[in-house]
């Protein structure tokens, strides 16, 4: 009598977990920082939103049809990647402006490295670089006034007229603290609308509040791990209230953690399973190390915020963080 025995290497399901489904629930969670930014800036901000969403499912679809390979727009991936570019678009940027970037996002940064999971650098994050070096007036300057008064819907139609330089990175790093407290107002009201989302910025990074409750149900699912998020808001707010003084912020920390991307460069691109370490050690480096390049850019740098250039630039040191902190078990020379 014979005893078959089939033996596979790792990971080894233990639960009914897949990436079509992890990959859907990142867009569940992603949506109602979406529904806050139609109410506060207008329907437009939903039409820029649907433009890259189709434009990056039909990069992938048309793309893997072309180089023969199978079609995967149904696990999620391609939607994530439409909807975290559509996040870092201005409110009053053209329709059209995600088109472009759904090419270089999907296509060029994605199916040609080889497709889900070959990919080194995150692609929405490509997408906008792409957009702020061929348009970069309308990816500094499309910038929606929010309507502060959620009570009321008659600004559905759209927010007010675009104000140019108007996010508070902006001001904080072109005219100083006093400007952006007039700008602003007192720091109890800046801590409550940008929390909420009250503010100019990009489509889908005002709400610290969504941001955080969707980050929060993913570390709760298991989904992700608290070491990259805790670690780059630790490692922003940290430095900032070191080296920030009179130069930016003042030293305040939750500004610094609320005026720009870093909520949701923190949960939702920074924390990519395919561009980020896989050891809590090297987790806890590479959002340290996008939170310290993410102070430096905005404190020396010629742009306001930092972050998308931090997270592709730690994209690029995953592999050697992977290669130097993986378990002893699997170094060389080591002893079974």
């Amino acid at each position: 009598m014979t005893t078959d025995l089939y033996v596979s290497v790792s990971p080894h399901v233990k639960q009914d977990v897949t990436v079509e489904k992890i990959m859907w629930t990142v867009v569940a969670c992603l949506l109602p920082p979406l529904v806050l930014s139609v109410f506060v800036f207008g329907f437009q901000v939903l039409y820029i939103t649907l433009v890259s969403v189709g434009g990056c499912v039909a990069a992938e679809a048309l793309s893997e049809k072309a180089l023969k390979r199978p079609v995967t727009v149904k696990d999620g991936s391609a939607v994530i990647t439409g909807l975290l570019l559509a996040y870092v678009i201005p409110p009053g940027a053209p329709v059209w402006m995600p088109i472009p970037a759904a090419f270089m996002a999907i296509f060029v940064s994605k199916v040609l490295m080889g497709g889900l999971g070959f990919n080194i650098f995150n692609p929405a994050l490509i997408g906008r670089a792409f957009l702020v070096a061929t348009y970069p007036v309308a990816m500094t300057t499309a910038w929606l006034e929010p309507i502060r008064d959620l009570s009321v819907f008659k600004y559905m139609g759209g927010g007010v007229d675009a104000v140019s330089g108007a996010t508070p990175l902006y001001v904080l790093k072109h005219y100083g603290m006093a400007a952006f407290t007039e700008r602003f107002g007192a720091m109890s009201t800046v801590y409550r609308d940008f929390f909420i989302g009250l503010r100019p910025g990009c489509i889908g990074e005002t709400s610290g509040l969504l941001l955080l409750l969707g980050g929060m149900f993913l570390i709760w699912k298991r989904y992700i791990t608290w070491h990259i998020p805790a670690s780059l808001i630790l490692s922003v707010g940290g430095l900032t209230w070191i080296f920030g003084g009179d130069a930016l912020f003042t030293g305040n920390p939750l500004v610094a953690v609320l005026s720009g991307g870093v909520m949701l460069g923190a949960f939702f691109m920074a924390t990519d399973y395919v561009t980020s370490p896989t050891q809590k050690t090297g987790k806890l480096i590479f959002g340290a190390g996008i939170g310290a390049l993410t102070v430096l850019i905005r404190m020396k740098g010629g742009y306001p915020e930092g972050i998308c250039y931090a997270i592709l630039l730690m994209n690029a040191l995953t592999p050697a963080l992977d290669q130097r902190l993986r378990p002893r078990r699997f170094s060389e020379g080591a002893t079974v």
